[in-house]
């Protein structure tokens, strides 16, 4: 077990500093070869914290790499997003935080990444938000990526 997550730790490293060079993908095939995140998401039902939506690709919808991946952000009660407070989680064992590199796509209004490139397969994302009262929303999104 600890060589594994070992490897497992070396395998991020080398796909995070592979990450930083120009037109990287957002989840490497190494990343994406990572077992499932165990356990089940928690999730609140009813939250007053912002919305997000996956505007593109469009959801249940499989989409060939590279794609544009948009996400909105709606603030509820007249409060603003914190941008900061945003973070992106590949949802695998160990976690692969996505953050950095998607951190000049986010904005208070959400995440414009053109051109995304992501293996093919299922890829579920947490993606966190904060408002300015500093309520927090988790909610996940799926990408199902063809060959």
């Amino acid at each position: 077990m600890i060589r594994f997550l070992m490897a497992a730790a070396v395998v991020i490293s080398q796909a995070c500093i592979a990450a930083l060079a120009q037109n990287s993908p957002l989840i490497t095939p190494a990343e994406a070869a990572l077992p499932p995140a165990a356990g089940a998401l928690a999730t609140r039902g009813i939250s007053r914290g912002p919305a997000v939506k996956l505007v593109s690709p469009a959801p249940d919808a499989p989409v060939k790499s590279p794609f544009n991946l948009r996400l909105n952000f709606e603030a509820r009660g007249g409060e603003k997003i914190d941008p900061n407070s945003v973070k992106v989680v590949y949802l695998k064992s160990p976690f692969v935080d996505l953050t950095p590199r998607l951190q000049s796509a986010i904005t208070a209004s959400g995440i414009e990444m053109p051109q995304t490139q992501v293996p093919p397969g299922e890829h579920t994302l947490r993606v966190t938000v904060k408002d300015s009262a500093g309520r927090e929303t988790n909610s996940t999104v799926t990408l199902s990526v063809g060959k």
